[in-house]
This record gives C-alpha cells, sequence and structure tokens, in this order.
C-alpha cells in the first residue's frame, strides 16, 4: 500500500466521512427521483476521480489576519469553541472575524446526518454537554467586551437523537447568550428538528432576533443534496417563525446541479408558502457551491456575478426584503448588513 499525500488526504476524508454519502436516503424519504452517486467520489467501494475544477477569479477570498481576527481567534481557541467558520472551511472567515462576526456552532462538532455538500464531520456524537450554554455565553461575553462582537450567529449540528433534537440546549443557549450580551444581536441557523414542532417552539420562545433555517438547494435536487431533510418540512418551519412574528430567514446554494429557472421557481415557493399575517419569509441568501472535499457531490457550474446579480433582483421584485447574492455569500456572509437592511425597511413602514 502506498504512502502519498494523496493517500493520506483520501485517508482523512473517509474518516472525517465514515458512511456513504447521503446516509440512507431510503431510510427517510421518498424513491429519489435522481441520482448523483456515479459522480461522487470515494462513494462506497467505486472510488473515481475528478478533476477538481479551476475557479473562476471572481472567487477569491481574503486571507485571514488582523488585530481583530486575532483577537476574536485567540478567544476560539482558549475556550474550545466549535465554529461553522472553521469546521465548514468557509471562504469568507477572515473577511467575518476581522469584521467583528462569527458563527458558533454548538451541540458538538459530530452531526447525525450526511449531506452530499456539508463538510461537518458525521457520525455518532458524544455525550450530551449541558454544561455548553453557560460555556457558550461566557466566551460571547468576552467577545463582546473585548473582540467588539456586534453579531452573532449560532448554528448547530443535527442532533437526531436525541428527543427535542437539542431545542432545549438551544434555547438555554440563547437566552444566556442575550442575558450575557445585551447590545449584541443573535441570529440562529437552526436544524429542523425532524419536524417536532414543539421543540421549534421552545427555540421561538427564547426570542432570537433572526432565525434561519436553510433549504439549501431545490426540490428537485433534495434525494442528493439533502436525503434526510424535507423541502416542504423545512418550508412549514419557515412559516410557523413569520406565523410567531419572528424574522424569517433562509439561503441557497446554486452550481450544485440545478437549473435558473428552477431557483426562480424557488423564490415564488418559499413566499407562497411561508405568507402568513406577518407577512413572508424576510431574509434570502444565495452562494456558489464549492466542493469541500473529494467526497461531496461535484460542483456542476460556475454562476457568473452577473447571474447572481438577476436572482437579487428577481427575489426583491417577488416580495423579500432582503437578499444577500453572490459568489461567496454563505448564510452567515454579511449577516450584521443583512440585520441592519431589514431594520431600517421595517422602521421605514
Amino acid at each position: 500500500m502506498s504512502n502519498t499525500p494523496a493517500d493520506a488526504a483520501i485517508a482523512k476524508t473517509l474518516a472525517r466521512h465514515p458512511r456513504p454519502l447521503g446516509g440512507d436516503p431510503l431510510k427517510r424519504v421518498d424513491q429519489p427521483v435522481i441520482s448523483l452517486s456515479g459522480l461522487v467520489l470515494n462513494n462506497a467501494e467505486n472510488a473515481q476521480q475528478l478533476s477538481p475544477k479551476k475557479k473562476p477569479s471572481w472567487l477569491r477570498a481574503k486571507v485571514p489576519g488582523g488585530q481583530g481576527y486575532e483577537r476574536l481567534k485567540g478567544i476560539v481557541d482558549q475556550y474550545k469553541l466549535h465554529t461553522v467558520c472553521q469546521e465548514a472551511g468557509c471562504p469568507n472567515m477572515g473577511e467575518c472575524w476581522a469584521r467583528g462576526v462569527a458563527t458558533i456552532m454548538i451541540l458538538g462538532d459530530t452531526c447525525t446526518r450526511s449531506c452530499g455538500f456539508c463538510n461537518v464531520k458525521t457520525g455518532r456524537p458524544a455525550t450530551l454537554d449541558k454544561d455548553e450554554p453557560r460555556r457558550v455565553a461566557e466566551s460571547l461575553r468576552l467577545m463582546y467586551e473585548h473582540a467588539k462582537l456586534k453579531h452573532i450567529v449560532i448554528t448547530s449540528v443535527n442532533r437526531d437523537e436525541l428527543p427535542d433534537g437539542g431545542a432545549a440546549i438551544w434555547a438555554e443557549t440563547i437566552v444566556r447568550v442575550r442575558e450575557a450580551c445585551p447590545g449584541m444581536s443573535v441570529e440562529v441557523l437552526i436544524p429542523d428538528f425532524e419536524g417536532n414542532w414543539d421543540a421549534l417552539e421552545l427555540v421561538m420562545a427564547s426570542e432570537p432576533h433572526i432565525i434561519n433555517h436553510n433549504l439549501e438547494t431545490v426540490r428537485r435536487m433534495y434525494p442528493a443534496v439533502r436525503p434526510s431533510a424535507k423541502f416542504d418540512r423545512s418550508l412549514e418551519l419557515l412559516r410557523r417563525v413569520k406565523q410567531g412574528g419572528l424574522v424569517a430567514k433562509t439561503g441557497i446554494m446554486v452550481g450544485i446541479g440545478e437549473k435558473d429557472e428552477e431557483v426562480l421557481a424557488l423564490l415564488d415557493d418559499v413566499l407562497a408558502s411561508t405568507r402568513t399575517d406577518n407577512g413572508s419569509c424576510d431574509i434570502l441568501t444565495i452562494g456558489q457551491y464549492l466542493q469541500p472535499t473529494r467526497n461531496h457531490l461535484p460542483i456542476d457550474r460556475w454562476v457568473t456575478p452577473e447571474q447572481f446579480a438577476v436572482y437579487k433582483a428577481e427575489g426583491l421584485s417577488r416580495g423579500f426584503r432582503v437578499i444577500e447574492s453572490g459568489p461567496l455569500v454563505r448564510s452567515s456572509y454579511h449577516a450584521d448588513h443583512q440585520a441592519n437592511e431589514l431594520t431600517d425597511i421595517l422602521q421605514k413602514r
């Protein structure tokens, strides 16, 4: 057996994503209408080779650095916090941390699902850490006071093995963070809790400023991209958030196999399906899919900045209040700007 750098990289990938890509789709969802298994590298024993596509010139992120970045990184390292910025390899980490915006990941670093796009570790999580809300709140207080943290996004892995999907930890974390950092806005990026609406109500009752739940892709692509999720279930979650009078946000990736007309249809679907007396989904983010490792779904196309501008114009004309659309956009990218923009819009009504 050879021990080349390529072999080591493949071994690391397989250790990080030990299960067949996509988990067990037949266990949770209807029979897939499409299959991209033949295009996925290291899928079971049928490993394939795919030449990485050269990134276009507009996909260039800033190198992490600067005093703001170093201050934030020091606190993250000191308190051994999990950030999705690091776990998912976000290209905007340097820019966001330098500006005083970060995304903390709670409920551990191991997800019970295995989505085709995500670089977060999958497997059986460790024992639930019930002291985590206190530690997260204390560390964020330090970031708030010393690193000038203005806006925090809190997300989590899926914890489907828990009866409430981790909702109790979610709620306690939000309450403690709001108490510790009264001048900081709190945005949460939550899982679907497998449709456990009591769990969702528990999170909503803690009153975060923004509740985000990402659709990730168009309806047709769900069996390949999110085999353990359901498109309509995610829409219902967003509708319930709006029905509860809270700010609702969602996001998708493009370049993973969808068509432009499907993206436009999704815009209409989200607004129609989430419409309540309190309005429809408020904020939408659209960004380029980037294949994290050779064990993930391949990139289908590079979407141009001009097309991202079209998505934004179409979304605003249809009724979204705020849209962040661009090649490097992620759920948390410019999240503070989105919150401020929405506040300005609502104050002018």
